[in-house]
């Protein structure tokens, strides 16, 4: 038994450092994969103790892959500055929410899930289609980026996602910023949100905590997949990145199709 356990631990560090391998370059934290691993795989409840894990997990892919793209020059402080404290709130927002809904987080979890999920293919699938690349960006609208962050802040705590899936957009859209920029800048962004998301869950947070082995074996397993990622993702063109974004987040869709169709019948 013990030995399955352990090959069961290491089947999941090893799931979780693809994770960190492949959001890395996206911008993304990750959380998307990671919910559903803890959850499925690890066989944790889904409740706000996962939730605080995926968040740590998130976490290290945006502090490897940030200071990775920071270093290249890459991250906009400016927009960071306008768009973190509404980022902030939202969080704090969130974690108040998932603490109200108690009992009930599996199912409004996985329908909002679901719905950033879908939101995000379309969005992506439509940049692709339309041609946008890497050296476009769309106007500087202040109030929208404000807005976007906020909500992606409060996605961030509800759904324990670095919220990069909102943030990008955003930034490319209402920010100015091209796809890299953007990209890099949805990073510094979950650096300043995430570690306030974490606090405030933990804060609100009375029940069994997993065991401590999750907390300080996943994270080098994330780590190391993030840096990785980030340095081989700065050379890969923006298409194939957001293809393998597309292919990977269409997976989990499926399987919380699945969920919810099974709850309704």
């Amino acid at each position: 038994m013990d030995c399955l356990v352990d090959l069961l631990f290491l089947f999941v560090i090893i799931l979780v450092f693809l994770t960190g391998f492949l959001f890395a370059p996206l911008g993304l934290g990750g959380g998307l994969l990671f919910v559903p691993i803890l959850h499925y795989v690890a066989g944790l409840p889904l409740d706000s103790s996962t939730l605080v894990l995926s968040l740590f997990l998130t976490g290290c892919v945006s502090y490897g892959s940030g200071f990775i793209h920071h270093r290249e020059g890459l991250i906009d402080f400016d927009r960071i500055r306008m768009g973190a404290p509404s980022a902030l709130i939202g969080c704090i927002i969130g974690a108040i929410i998932v603490n109200i809904l108690g009992s009930s987080m599996d199912i409004v979890f996985k329908i909002l899930a679901f719905g950033i999920i879908s939101w995000a293919i379309l969005k992506t699938s439509r940049r692709i289609s339309v041609g946008r690349i890497e050296t476009e960006g769309g106007e500087n609208r202040p109030l929208e980026l404000i807005l976007g962050t906020g909500f992606g802040g409060m996605a961030s705590s509800v759904l324990a996602i670095g919220a990069g899936a909102i943030y990008i957009p955003v930034l490319n859209q209402f920010g100015g910023l091209d796809s890299r920029r953007a990209i890099a800048t949805s990073l510094g962004l979950m650096m300043v949100v995430i570690p306030i998301s974490v606090i405030t869950h933990a804060l609100l947070f009375s029940g069994e905590w997993p065991e401590l082995i999750y907390f300080f074996g996943l994270p080098l397993g994330v780590i190391s997949g993030a840096i990785i990622g980030a340095k081989m993702g700065l050379q890969l063109s923006e298409k194939s990145l957001l293809s393998g974004f597309i292919l990977v987040l269409s997976i989990v869709l499926i399987r919380y199709f699945i969920d919810l169709v099974s709850i309704i019948l």
